[in-house]
């Protein structure tokens, strides 16, 4: 058999399980996950190998109707990556019925010359009348080159995925190292962390109005401690006074759990300092978002 290597665009609407079927399969954290829509920013690749073929994902932000500039972007960041793939997922979740959402990115799958796999997330949560009905309502849609039922954070059904996915990438070479699980510096997936906890630890009232800079990832020169500066930046004067917290506590729980998971991903102990500041409207601001990397 002769080895297979191609690119897979995870697309869906917000919130339905892309990142947390990425890292599934992956076996890593490298996507953050959380329960608040539009968690994802950028396009995440991340890799997966075995002896017969490589899949390179591309994770990418939900499509959504945009209302600011770094909504532009993350749209723009989804739909440019359906022409650069060997093969889509469209991953959505449970329901009754197919929802306007799900029908507004079909729309933007029209005229797609490649194979879209449709992922059914949450089948845990779905009795077997509601899945197939829900099957054959996507199926009569004639969008689909196949259709898989999983739950991405059960792992189910998973191996099954993969290997649908191998049957649509072409003979290639393997684009990166064998250990190799993502393309993203390290200084990235560490500010990515620290904003997934942000995410975990604040009220709805900020749930996207905030980014994080790491400023320092330096190496003790003992070797034993990694010494990381970040910054926390949030729209308004009282998203600061939120993410601090009263006497500072809900910081030190942000940093706590964001170290504990920074640990686990570098494999050595880390020091890590967190600053709030405020930049207001920083959505919006062309040299703000280029600064923090959405270009």
């Amino acid at each position: 058999m002769n080895f297979k290597s191609g690119f897979v665009t995870i697309i869906g609407r917000p919130n339905v399980g892309k990142s947390t079927l990425m890292n599934q399969i992956i076996g890593e954290k490298i996507a953050i996950i959380s329960d608040k829509p539009q968690t994802t920013r950028n396009k995440i690749q991340c890799v997966y190998t075995n002896e017969n073929y490589q899949i390179v994902f591309l994770d990418t932000p939900g499509i959504h109707k945009p209302k600011h500039k770094l909504g532009d972007y993350m749209v723009k960041v989804a739909k440019d990556s359906l022409r650069e793939v060997d093969c889509v997922l469209f991953v959505v979740d449970e329901g009754n019925s197919i929802g306007p959402g799900d029908r507004f990115i079909m729309e933007q799958l029209q005229g797609i010359k490649t194979p879209i796999i449709l992922v059914m997330n949450k089948i845990d949560k779905m009795t077997q009348e509601e899945f197939n009905k829900l099957y054959e309502a996507y199926k009569a849609t004639g969008l689909f080159a196949d259709i898989v039922g999983i739950s991405a954070i059960e792992g189910a059904n998973l191996h099954s995925l993969v290997q649908k996915i191998s049957n649509y990438l072409p003979e290639g070479p393997q684009y990166f190292p064998g250990d190799m699980i993502t393309d993203q510096p390290e200084r990235i997936i560490v500010g990515e962390i620290i904003r997934e906890k942000i995410l975990h630890y604040t009220e709805q009232e900020i749930p996207h109005g905030v980014a994080v800079e790491v400023s320092l990832m330096k190496t003790r020169p003992d070797k034993d401690i990694i010494d990381i500066n970040a910054t926390i930046y949030c729209e308004r004067k009282s998203h600061k006074g939120i993410i601090i917290g009263k006497g500072g506590r809900k910081l030190k729980g942000i940093g706590k759990s964001a170290r504990e998971d920074i640990e686990g991903l570098l494999g050595t102990k880390v020091f890590l300092e967190l600053w709030v500041k405020v930049k207001e409207d920083w959505r919006n601001s062309e040299s703000i978002l280029r600064g923090l990397g959405y270009e």
